[in-house]
């Protein structure tokens, strides 16, 4: 091995390792901040990410160990870091371009798993090349530290186990950094792109300084420092949605990637890019024409024209159109939120008019049911995006609590937004384990889009009360579209397909109906690519 005078501080090699685990953790997590607003932050994504991750990790353990033993030579390691920081600076400045090469290709090329394989792709193209060269840095850091301990002793060193131990012991505490750090602190406060840089950053650091103390001259070095400073520039960007330049607000949440745009009408709230839009809300203060229209109609179920008040609970705030038009139309109100992503709820405040007085509170919608003892007349579950659909709030065990928190004579509404004609679809799957808990459901179907309300009571007779409450309706606009919903109303028959808290593959069912959707979508532009080849495509587009 080379005489390196900076080896025979351990702690600088601890430190190496300690660093390699941290960065490993940051850039797992920021893999999944990345890849969440094409391909959504379910369960599915975080397996391949994870699982990409470990390919990669295994791998260079296993190059790092046989590299290490033919020739330990430090400078080869440390220009591995080198190489594994540039390639982490770059993803900020190339990722989102690549993630969404891979996507508009395979969306063309693949009719099932679209979800799965585009992600796979990313991954292996993005993130495994970088984690692989940060996986040799272990099995090379225990050659380098039993060599210097031979070299200072003058034998073999017989503390083979504290060596391997103290370095898997910085590397678990790197990692257990790694892994707080960008979820709590950079994300949240600077974006994804600025915390790949900052990682990058410090591995680029800890090569300089190896080599700077060693006083050899290698070339990656100026370059990868050039490099790193490029990056720096053209990669603080934290735009996902890069096409589009008339974004009113872009940002990052904790939970999610949070998009706002508007135009003269209407204020829209998307949580990813690619699959569709989770809020809207129209200037005119008029009805959206969406789910939440639709929805409405269980404030008549609950006796809306009959009570002095509702007592009602949302789970799943969102924006608050839904609460804000429910204010609008009917007064006799007293709603409260419950949304897990605060920063979404300050965007209502500031974009979507959600009023002060209304209530939100920064929970989970299950755990605030575990928590409450109060009795509502109506409770509105409305958390179910794209695929990313919590299992704890689709299980019987959830909607028997929703039951247990109704007046005898309130009602659920649910938003499912998801409808597929395909048999033991995710829809199926929700509506039959809400009819396993209710004795009465109805459905009805959003005209224009993929959602399907659902009402569930205790109560026989909210068919008939929404009835005499339309009746009853002054304002001609929401009483030509209750008309509208009610021809659309259908006596939902419950099945076999109930999901517990032990048993929901939500993502799976909902992973199905997104392959569905994307078939549909550009079943057309499909064709043309496989009869007249990609330049037609092009012109076509």
């Amino acid at each position: 091995m080379k005489e390196r005078a900076i080896l025979k501080n351990r702690l600088y090699l601890y430190l190496t390792e300690f660093f390699a685990g941290m960065s490993v953790m940051a850039v797992e997590l920021g893999a999944s901040r990345l890849l969440a607003p094409y391909f959504s932050s379910s369960q599915i994504v975080w397996t391949i990410i994870i699982g990409t991750i470990m390919i990669a990790m295994a791998l260079g353990n296993v190059y790092g160990g046989r590299s290490a033993d033919k020739d330990p030579d430090p400078d080869r390691l440390y220009g591995r870091i080198i190489i594994a920081a540039i390639w982490i600076a770059l993803i900020p400045v190339a990722g989102k371009y690549i993630i969404m090469g891979i996507a508009a290709t395979l969306i063309f090329t693949v009719s099932n798993n679209f979800l799965i394989i585009a992600a796979f792709a990313a991954c292996m193209v993005v993130f495994v090349f970088p984690l692989f060269l940060l996986g040799t840095v272990t099995p090379s850091l225990v050659k380098y530290c039993l060599l210097v301990s031979e070299q200072q002793e003058g034998e073999k060193s017989a503390e083979e186990g504290r060596t391997v131990g103290n370095l898997n012991a910085f590397n678990t505490v790197g990692s257990i950094i790694g892994t707080f750090v960008p979820t709590f602190i950079s994300i949240p406060a600077v974006g994804t792109a600025i915390t790949f840089l900052i990682f990058a950053g410090i591995l680029l650091a800890l090569a300089i300084v190896y080599f700077a103390t060693s006083k050899v001259f290698v070339k990656k070095l100026p370059v990868g420092a050039g490099l790193f400073l490029l990056a720096c520039i053209f990669g603080h960007d934290s735009s996902f949605a890069f096409w589009q330049k008339d974004l009113t607000y872009e940002g990052e949440s904790v939970y999610n990637y949070l998009q706002v745009y508007e135009n003269d009408r209407q204020v829209a709230l998307s949580t990813n890019v690619l699959f569709g839009v989770q809020s809207v809300y129209r200037k005119e203060k008029e009805l959206t024409g969406m789910y939440y229209d639709y929805a409405m109609a269980a404030a008549y179920m609950a006796g809306v024209k009959e009570k002095d008040h509702l007592d009602v609970l949302i789970l799943g705030m969102g924006t608050g159109t839904y609460a804000t038009q429910c204010r609008r139309y009917f007064g006799n109100m007293d709603i409260t939120g419950v949304e897990i992503d605060e920063k979404i709820t300050a965007l209502a405040r500031e974009y979507f008019e959600l009023p002060e007085e209304v209530p939100v509170i920064t929970y989970d919608g299950r755990a605030y049911l575990n928590a409450d003892d109060g009795k509502y007349d109506l409770i509105m579950v409305d958390a179910y995006q794209d695929i990313t659909i919590p299992f704890q709030m689709s299980s019987v065990e959830f909607f028997a609590q929703v039951k247990a928190h109704l007046k005898d004579d309130g009602v659920m509404v649910v938003n499912m937004n998801m409808r597929s004609s395909e048999a033991g679809n995710i829809t199926e799957y929700l509506s039959d384990t809400i009819a396993s808990v209710f004795p009465v459901v109805y459905t009805a179907d959003v005209q224009g889009s993929t959602n399907r309300e659902l009402f569930a009571a205790a109560d026989p007779r909210i068919a008939e009360r929404f009835a005499e409450g339309v009746e009853k309706e002054e304002a001609p606009d929401l009483r030509r579209m209750m008309g509208n919903v009610g021809e659309l109303f259908v006596a939902y028959e419950g099945g076999e397909h109930i999901m517990t808290d032990d048993q929901a593959p939500v993502e799976l069912l909902g992973m199905r109906v997104i392959d569905g959707l994307i078939s549909e979508e550009v079943g057309f532009y499909r064709e043309v690519y496989e009869e007249q080849g990609l330049e037609a495509l092009l012109e076509y587009l």
